[in-house]
């Protein structure tokens, strides 16, 4: 052993250590091992850095830009919308449905774009289900990474491994070879979590501090957010009255969201404002009331019932009104709130109470809150007056006009990743096409991206650079494997699946079966083990990288899961167990 591989076994050790032991938040391990390497002499300055202009780092920045775009134009709304109406209400039935379809996707494209894809959709059914997203997103990538084991163009490790056959003088292997070994690997994950999934995921925070500031405002003031649709009929008691002849908050309890005549939206109507046939109102309330209230003006209800949970048009909001204001000693009728800012106001919260739903004449005075809601386009320009401020995180407008262009982007960026191009290329074309296109502006994109993840891929990327140019990784997989001669067939099989395991944790998994097939193409030959099926155990067991937070995906999603290592430590260890023992198995049975 030279200076140099015991240098790089210390710094491992450490590594694993910091980790295990949660002393320092991960970035900042990383950052430590991408400066000793250098310090050390074990690479140079320039391949410390380089993991910041790797493939994998470039793609994850990438795939955070386009999924805030995405979400940004409202598509993730429909498509969580889709995902719950397939699955229902249950978490084990929508932890079965999304990791399904995520692995399945995962067989025919990169699996961070497989996250990608659904990542949003997951997030806004979090919030809308009050679901801690550590629920979900660990079984959502661990399926993206099973996934990836469906053919041979599902992940890296497979599709390098029939050049690496060829070189080998070895037949490659089919599109389809792999898959009875990959549907038993996503299978058994996917069972995995329905089985143990309480047991091993991190359990949900009953402070409800996973709850989304829509959600935590609703709970708080007990407000209204069933929205119902009504149409005005030919005929109906209602037409030709305006909103303050009809008492809608005194007499029912309920609000006037917004009024469509013909195309035409507006929000929060003005008091004044008349109806007539054919127009159609959003109430907001409860269904009981909404239902008195159509058959007292002849109304027909004609939609099922929203929830106002996470709108990205609309929300609820916390006004607090600001010293030396304009608006102070002012009633809401000398301001016309809804007419000026289109938004509807549902509480007032003063030093001497609440007040509900119906407060026109009450002076407003420095101090007092009105809980209000309307477009967040409406609230933002009520704001920016700087008579008032919102106590609620508002969030910002969204932008449905660009709902064409984002998909555009984003399934023209998945596109041309399956077309072969480099994945950080096509990812970050796509990427700028959402800026270039107005989707996001660049200090949106710039907000998106999470520089933790960042940094912990980037960070240990220089480790697997070292590991390989010392010799290192070389040097232990010739050490296993030389002491394996002799030994029985299943015993050697899990033995190359442990190696390529381990390798996969600390280095680039395609560096991993690159230095390890090789090997165990000689060593198939010499032992009389059919050498395809020791490399094709190779390049999947490259995939088994569940124990530590260090594979891409499981990066993607430590800092928005709210996970720690010992998260992954936990869930991950039986999963790489049960990974290594199936596919040790159906290699054996299928290949050998």
């Amino acid at each position: 052993m030279t200076r140099e591989i015991f240098l790089v076994f210390t710094v491992l050790g450490i590594t694993v250590l910091l980790l295990i032991s949660e002393k320092l938040r991960v970035d900042v391990i990383a950052i430590l091992v991408m400066l000793a390497l250098p310090w050390l002499g074990l690479v140079t300055p320039a391949e410390a850095f380089t993991g910041f202009s790797s493939n994998a780092v470039m793609s994850i920045i990438a795939v955070m830009i386009l999924g805030a775009g995405m979400d940004r134009t409202g598509i993730m709304n429909r498509v969580a919308k889709k995902i719950t109406s397939l699955a229902g209400e249950g978490e084990r039935r929508l932890l079965s449905v999304i990791s399904a379809m995520v692995g399945l996707m995962s067989a025919f494209m990169q699996n961070v774009g497989s996250v990608a894809l659904f990542l949003p959709a997951v997030m806004k059914i979090c919030r809308q289900k009050d679901l801690s997203p550590s629920r979900l997103l660990m079984p959502l990538g661990f399926s993206a990474i099973l996934g990836g084991t469906l053919t041979m163009v599902g992940s890296g490790p497979l599709i390098i491994l029939n050049d690496l056959l060829r070189s080998g003088g070895e037949r490659t292997f089919g599109l389809f070879s792999v898959t009875p070994v990959g549907l038993a690997l996503l299978g058994a994950g996917i069972l995995y979590f329905l089985l143990l999934g309480r047991f091993v995921l991190p359990a949900e925070k009953a402070d409800g501090s996973m709850m989304s500031p829509q959600m935590e405002m609703i709970r708080t003031w007990d407000l209204p957010h069933e929205v119902h649709l009504c149409r005005v009929p030919f005929g109906s008691a209602l037409s030709g009255k305006s909103r303050e002849d009809i008492s809608l908050w005194t007499q029912y309890s309920l609000h006037l969201l917004y009024l469509k005549v013909g195309r035409d939206i507006t929000y929060a109507p003005w008091r004044h404002t008349v109806f007539a046939e054919g127009n159609e109102l959003a109430l907001l309330g409860d269904f009981d009331k909404v239902k008195n209230f159509a058959e007292d003006q002849g109304l027909v209800i004609t939609g099922e019932r929203e929830e106002l949970t996470d709108s990205p048009l609309y929300g609820f909001a916390e006004i607090l009104i600001l010293p030396r204001s304009s608006v102070d000693g002012k009633t809401l009728r000398e301001i016309a709130l809804r007419k000026n800012w289109g938004v509807e106001p549902l509480e007032l919260i003063t030093s001497n109470g609440e007040i509900h739903g119906y407060f026109p004449d009450r002076p407003l005075k420095t101090g007092d809150v009105i809980i209000v809601q309307g477009l967040w386009s409406n609230i933002l320009r009520m704001v920016r007056t700087g008579d008032l401020v919102s106590l609620t995180p508002l969030e910002r407008p969204s932008r449905p006009d660009r709902l064409v262009p984002a998909a555009l982007c984003f399934f023209g960026a998945l596109a041309l990743a399956l077309a072969g191009f480099r994945l950080s290329l096509a990812l970050l074309t796509g990427a700028l096409g959402m800026i270039l296109s107005g989707v996001l502006n660049i200090d949106e994109a710039y907000e998106s991206i999470d520089w933790r993840t960042v940094f912990l891929l980037a960070g240990l990327i220089p480790l697997g650079i070292a590991m390989e140019k010392t010799g290192a990784a070389e040097y232990v997989a010739s050490l296993i494997i030389g002491h394996l001669s002799g030994g029985k067939v299943v015993l050697v099989l899990m033995a190359v699946g442990i190696l390529a395991t381990l390798f996969s944790l600390f280095m680039s998994n395609v560096a991993a079966t690159v230095l390890l097939v090789p090997l165990v193409l000689i060593m198939g030959r010499n032992m009389g083990i059919d050498p395809r099926g020791m490399a094709l155990l190779v390049a999947v067991c490259a995939s088994n990288s569940f124990i530590l937070p260090t594979h891409q995906v499981n990066a993607m999603l430590m800092s928005t899961g709210g996970y720690r290592n010992a998260d992954y430590l936990r869930a991950g260890g039986i999963m790489s167990i049960v990974f290594l023992l199936i596919a040790v198995f159906m290699v054996y049975v299928i290949f050998i």
